[in-house]
């Protein structure tokens, strides 16, 4: 089957899943001109029919926070040989061309790279524009520009915002990322990620507190379509809950998206009684009562990656903490990235406990439109595991097996055991579509209305949800057949979303 970008065509019959406009299972009719959804038209003769009964249709699945493109990405290729040739599994940092092909072979069609240092927008993009069917954005560091950090230093709000939407406008940017904030600086001057939000930068009065909120206010002032996406300190740290609880407080009501909040939830340390484990008690009761934030979980999934950040700092943390080889990349005057391999296992205390820490972040978030879908690929996990991971969210007696084989103490002392909901086929929907089109800022995706993107996705039902979210039946991309049945079909350049 094939169909071209100006075709008219009409998925008849089938079952759709458009949170957005409250459709939950109902079945109907989607029409599509040009690309674009439209209402059903007074003359559907000229529609071309194809059958969607039976079917389950959702829109194109869209990853708010990902890395599949830039510097860090080039050396994660290298550093693993071992991970890059797999017979039962893809290379855990694939090429640019089979990153866009598995991604839309999922039924994914948006995504964003969420760590591209301003200096790197350029060879970045280069390389997005190989990346083929999905509509793609970038994420910019723009707050370890030394530039920005002057005028934040000194408080100059209306400086801060013209260097930074200098930045977003000359690097295609999207939004703007804070990794571990003031953290390059700290790392550069040998202070490595053990400062508090409240030690001032080397040579400044600036502390990562006031960076954090200053440059949530520059990107709400510049009215960029993503809030400001945040990587607080500590990633990795035991008792680094503190922290994250102390990033969201002081935001204090601002708009703000917290990046892969499994790995800042972890209790221990010298201010936590007891060993390692889980935080997330205190966090989400702080998330769930503040509206202005937003986040994605980071879920780690067993299994051998690599790990690429943009906060050096943590890196050079997990390296001495594993033995295993990493480089760093830093650009001048700019932001840089640390990669290594990483293999997490479920007999492993510290790996099971951040298995069971993300999965808790999922099912005890109240409102599932305010948290995206996420394994921070490919720290956490590679993309091509989110069939896996839905199912452990949508399946209990499933997700009970799993939590059976892990580490014995985890198994006792996590709240996961007592964790009983399921995901319904609409909060899967919402959480890998919708409310990611939401938060990115994305109105014309993430929904099945009149004027959306014709991103969409036909799924055969099964109770076996890692299965059907494996391998959807077609996938469309502005109203193109791109893949069916796991095969390609086409393979269109796709889009390059730039702010302003």
């Amino acid at each position: 089957m094939t169909s071209h970008p100006t075709e008219r065509i009409v998925l008849a019959g089938g079952t759709i899943h458009d949170p957005a406009h409250g459709r939950d299972g109902v079945v109907d009719d989607i029409w599509i001109d040009g690309g674009t959804i439209v209402p059903r038209p007074a003359e559907p003769s000229s529609f071309r029919r194809i059958d969607a009964t039976g079917l389950v249709a959702m829109p194109g699945g869209v990853d708010l926070h990902s890395h599949v493109a830039g510097p860090k990405v080039g050396f994660g290729r290298r550093i693993a040989p071992h991970l890059a040739r797999r017979a039962d599994a893809p290379a855990a940092v694939p090429t640019i061309h089979a990153t866009g092909a598995a991604y839309a072979a999922l039924g994914y069609t948006t995504v964003f790279d969420a760590a591209i240092a301003t200096a790197a927008a350029p060879i970045a993009h280069l390389e997005l524009a190989d990346l083929p069917i999905l509509d793609k954005g970038i994420y910019l560091l723009a707050a370890d520009d030394q530039a920005v950090l002057d005028a934040l230093d000194h408080d100059d709000r209306g400086e801060a915002q013209r260097l930074v939407g200098a930045a977003v406008t000359a690097g295609r940017g999207w939004s703007v990322k804070v990794a571990n904030p003031g953290g390059s600086a700290f790392w550069r001057n040998g202070r490595g990620d053990h400062h508090d939000l409240d030690t001032p930068l080397p040579g400044r009065r600036l502390t990562p507190r006031q960076l954090l909120v200053r440059m949530a206010d520059v990107v709400t002032a510049l009215a960029l379509p993503h809030p400001l996406h945040v990587h607080t300190s500590h990633l990795g740290i035991p008792g680094n809950w503190r922290t994250l609880l102390e990033t969201m407080q002081s935001l204090d009501g601002r708009r703000a998206h917290l990046a892969h909040v499994q790995f800042h939830s972890y209790t221990g340390g010298n201010l936590d009684e007891g060993s390692f484990g889980s935080g997330v008690e205190p966090l989400v009761e702080y998330f769930n009562a503040h509206d202005s934030l937003t986040l994605d979980v980071g879920q780690i999934l067993f299994g051998g990656t690599v790990a690429m950040t943009g906060d050096s700092a943590a890196a050079e943390h997990l390296a001495h903490a594993t033995g295993v080889p990493w480089v760093s990349h830093d650009l001048h005057l700019s932001g840089g990235c640390g990669v290594l391999p990483i293999t997490y296992k479920e007999q492993s205390l510290v790996h099971a406990w951040q298995w069971a820490i993300g999965l808790e972040w999922f099912l005890t978030v109240a409102d599932p439109w305010r948290i995206a879908l996420s394994t921070d690929h490919p720290n956490g996990a590679h993309f091509t595991a989110y069939p896996h991971l839905m199912a452990l969210l949508g399946d209990a007696a499933f997700r009970r097996e799993a939590l059976a084989r892990i580490h014995p103490a985890v198994r006792r002392r996590s709240p996961l055991a007592r964790l009983d909901r399921e995901y319904t086929l609409q909060e899967l929907c919402i959480i890998t579509r919708a409310a990611p089109a939401r938060i990115a800022g994305l109105p014309g995706k993430g929904h099945l209305g009149a004027g959306a993107d014709a991103d969409l996705t036909l799924y055969r039902p099964s109770r076996d949800l890692a299965r059907m979210f494996a391998m959807p039946a077609m996938v469309f991309k502005a109203g193109r057949l791109v893949a069916e049945e796991g095969h390609l079909r086409c393979t269109p350049p796709g889009v390059v979303l730039a702010a302003g």
